[in-house]
């Protein structure tokens, strides 16, 4: 395992995306997905030593998942194991942005290894999505979460999924209480909407970051905002592109974001204005390598 204070504890899913082909709603293409397996990925890709801890199974598509996983430079150590079946996540792109259905229940991907004891050799856990509110995998996201905020730096990045299989309130209340116990919150402006409905997005992070905590919100095309509880927010515009997808960007960015600050020693101290600035700066052009080009896979600017 490689830990260390500049190195990050992914704690998440890894599944299988099934994405239209060239428009066609009948024609779908397995692609590899989970919010918190994108984070990973990225943050090897870009240089950042990352620990993935998600649930593996025994299928041809955990094979997959594995495979690119490993490719990127991700420690697969804490990973749990069993024979049970990959979940997928059927992708129903639209001019709102992306839906997905889910295949959840009686998959290896939920059944996640409580890391309580093992969050404190890492720099910094990263945690949120699905696996945040699926259980059983969200109990040992709370303990797990819980234990980083005392010894490591928690980040949070909510990804709030609307579907069927996740309850009455998509998994709203177990997102919020995370974002209560984070020291940076990664969120898109639908995530803040979706966890406080009838708020101002800009309000609701300003109140979370009246409470120490650095927190990020991306608005796409519309750039990134940072707020903390000393400093005026920053703002920092998109990286201008020719997009051809935008599955991913958001982890992407979160990618970046993480990998900036490790690099900089921000794991450890809370980062000044122009800090801020410079790790926005660096995750949209994460982010902009992603809508470049098809898949979810960053690169480095």
């Amino acid at each position: 395992m490689t830990g260390g204070p500049g190195a990050v504890l992914v704690l998440g899913e890894a599944l299988i995306d099934l994405v239209p082909v060239g428009g066609d709603g009948g024609v779908r293409a397995a692609r590899f997905g989970g919010a918190p397996a994108n984070v990973a990925v990225g943050l090897g890709r870009l240089g950042t030593p990352v620990v993935f801890a998600g649930g593996l199974g025994g299928d041809g598509f955990a094979r997959t998942i594995e495979e690119r996983l490993r490719d990127s430079g991700a420690d697969l150590t804490l990973c749990a194991r069993s024979e049970l079946p990959t979940a997928l996540a059927v992708a129903e792109p639209g001019a709102g942005g992306t839906g997905y259905h889910f295949h959840l229940q009686d998959t290896a991907t939920f059944r996640l290894p409580d890391l309580s004891a093992q969050a404190g050799l890492f720099g910094a856990v990263y945690v949120g999505g699905l696996a945040a509110v699926v259980e059983p995998a969200a109990s040992a996201v709370r303990a797990t979460a819980a234990a980083a905020a005392e010894h490591s730096l928690l980040v949070v990045d909510p990804n709030v999924r609307r579907d069927r299989t996740l309850g009455d309130d998509d998994g709203a209340a177990a997102l919020r209480e995370l974002c209560s116990l984070a020291h940076v919150v990664k969120a898109s402006d639908e995530d803040m909407e979706r966890l406080w409905p009838g708020a101002d997005p800009e309000e609701s992070c300003r109140k979370l970051a009246a409470g120490g905590r650095l927190v990020v919100l991306t608005r796409g095309a519309g750039g990134s905002t940072a707020y903390t509880a000393a400093e005026p927010p920053v703002s920092v515009p998109a990286t201008p592109v020719d997009i051809v997808d935008t599955i991913g960007a958001g982890d992407a960015f979160a990618a970046g974001l993480l990998s900036r600050m490790g690099a900089s020693g921000s794991f450890a101290a809370a980062p000044g204005p122009q800090e801020v600035r410079d790790m926005l700066s660096y995750a949209s052009r994460v982010a902009a390598s992603v809508c470049a080009r098809a898949g979810t896979e960053p690169s480095a600017p």
